[in-house]
């Protein structure tokens, strides 16, 4: 009832409609003038057989015929009569039963649908909205985007070009204005000029004719555009004030970057000023089987453990745990200190051969941008995939075949490569890859790539000892833009942020606030005065200008905001 005063709105507003509404009722007046017409020749023909009815039996008789209905509880007698009731019947087949159902759903109900369409999916935003973020396509990145705008109450609004898919936009929970995406009016109506931010994830094409629309707008909201080609990066760069992205080609060097024995021992993920969050595999270190009381890593490092990461589960570590040989270590520190962690801990020599190839399943785009990494840091690697156009005349790293062939891993070195690395775009068939090579190389590493979030715990059932995304990776990037360092993904399904110490914390120290009980999400630095303190003292006091820097899963982090 709330859409009902904007529905009759447009019938009052809309030319069509109103000329809609004139035919219907053109049509509905010949109608009646036709069951007049049938009424008043029913009581000629009954005086004519000798029969008298009042003017009431002869509207009940006509709509009866008209309608199919037939009672027979009146019928004539002659065969004048007999033809007419026939004429009356048949004319009221064509214009009761099929014309008018066919008109009344194109003059009324059609357009009604619409009203109710266009009352629900605005074509622009309220005077002195400001500090939006306009989005010109929905992919997995800013699905993923949506859903961190929202948990951190950012103002969005995605642009759609069809009535039809934006009513099941919006009926889906999204807020959505109707608008072609390469028209400065539908800019103008979006308030532009006060939004923080345009992102364009379509296809190069469209992304450039958004970039130089959004320019005739306004020149200094920011603009984000993501780009498929190397080619396109310079065209997407010059309307200015825009961040363009290979969001495909940075998730598959973020995956080579996780392979095992790439530059030092420890690899840092994530940096937060001085503070750098680091991996490395329990596997590489002579950490496994220990416990965190027994090493007293802190004390000879300064290191601290944030975190024990196996098979798409993430424990903060208590003292007394142990370490499991399978499980990926998350260490927070400064440069120099992660250094003392490698010369204590780090044997990188245990897990693989120095020789040992890294296998990458998939020459797209994220394989071939794996393939780089690996390559700037001299490791052999060997790229199978099953087009030939990918292959032809790229030498021997690249093998022909399908993956899922015995054969064709075989020949690509699987029974010796340090890591697999899995890049195609079919969830389904990352899955059965990841199981396939486990169960061909248990003690192997094994990263993936993922497209759905809810494929990222079967790719972890399957084997998978990391899973990261591009819509993830993508989302992030984006959130970052908007705000520096507020969050960085260090794989699927696990974030470090930054938040300012919440006021219903201020005066309280660690021990008292039970943010890692309550939330699951543990405080690994703070930002003081200024100053970065890794691994804070958990006895000192908040106060309300420190800034909190944490780590958890997606889960745990938006439940400290909702607490907190």
């Amino acid at each position: 009832m709330k859409f009902l005063p904007s529905q009759l709105l447009f019938f009052f507003q809309n030319k069509t409609a109103k000329k809609n509404m004139v035919l219907l009722t053109k049509f509905l007046s010949f109608i009646f003038a036709i069951i007049a017409l049938y009424s008043t020749l029913f009581h000629l023909l009954m005086l004519y057989e000798g029969r008298e009815y009042s003017w009431i039996t002869g509207l009940y008789w006509t709509l009866t015929v008209m309608s199919t209905l037939g009672f027979g509880d009146i019928t004539f007698s002659t065969d004048l009569g007999l033809v007419f009731t026939l004429a009356v019947l048949g004319s009221g087949i064509i214009l009761l039963l099929i014309m008018l159902p066919f008109t009344f759903i194109q003059f009324f109900y059609s357009p009604w649908l619409e009203a109710q369409s266009k009352s629900r999916t605005p074509r622009g935003l309220p005077e002195g909205t400001s500090g939006h973020i306009i989005i010109t396509n929905l992919d997995p990145i800013t699905e993923k985007l949506v859903a961190k705008l929202r948990r951190r109450n950012f103002q969005y609004v995605l642009v759609v070009d069809e009535l039809q898919r934006a009513t099941e936009l919006y009926d889906a929970g999204y807020k959505v204005v109707v608008g072609e995406p390469d028209d400065p009016e539908t800019y103008h109506r979006l308030r532009v000029k006060d939004a923080a931010l345009v992102v364009a994830t379509n296809d190069d094409q469209i992304n450039t004719s958004v970039a130089f629309t959004v320019r005739e707008v306004s020149r200094k909201v920011p603009i984000v555009a993501s780009a498929n080609n190397e080619n396109s990066l310079d065209i997407l760069e010059f309307p200015g004030n825009i961040h363009v992205f290979q969001f495909a080609k940075m998730l598959g060097h973020a995956l080579g970057k996780r392979t095992f024995g790439l530059g030092r021992p420890v690899n840092v993920v994530s940096s937060f000023d001085r503070l750098h969050i680091a991996e490395i595999s329990a596997i590489q270190t002579s950490l496994g089987g220990k416990s965190l009381a027994e090493i007293g890593m802190r004390g000879k490092t300064g290191v601290t453990v944030v975190g024990l990461w196996e098979k798409g589960r993430f424990e903060v570590p208590q003292p007394h745990a142990v370490i499991n040989s399978t499980a990926l270590l998350l260490l927070a520190g400064t440069n120099r200190q992660l250094k003392k962690f490698e010369d204590h801990y780090a044997t990188p020599g245990r897990a693989y051969s120095p020789d040992a190839p890294v296998l990458i399943l998939g020459g797209g785009r994220v394989g071939l941008a794996a393939a780089e990494t690996l390559d700037e840091h001299g490791i052999s690697y060997r790229i199978v995939e099953k087009r030939t156009v990918l292959t032809s005349g790229k030498g021997a790293s690249f093998i022909e075949g399908d993956a899922a062939d015995i054969k064709v891993l075989a020949k690509a070195g699987i029974m010796e490569a340090r890591t697999v690395i899995i890049t195609t775009h079919n969830d389904a068939m990352n899955i059965y890859l990841t199981f396939y090579c486990r169960q061909l190389r248990s003690e192997m590493q094994i990263i993936s790539r993922a497209t759905s979030e809810r494929s990222v715990s079967k790719l972890h059932m399957a084997g998978a000892d990391l899973v990261m995304s591009y819509a993830s990776m993508g989302a992030n990037t984006i959130i970052n833009i908007l705000k520096s360092d507020e969050i960085s993904m260090f794989t699927e399904g696990l974030n470090i942020f930054s938040r300012p110490t919440p006021v219903s914390l201020i005066g309280k120290n660690l021990v008292e606030s039970n943010i890692r009980e309550k939330s699951g999400c543990s405080v690994i630095a703070m930002k003081s005065a200024g100053n970065l303190i890794v691994g804070p003292d958990p006895s000192l006091p908040l106060n309300g200008k420190d800034d909190l820097i944490l780590i958890g899963t997606t889960e745990a982090e938006q439940k400290f905001l909702e607490l907190f």
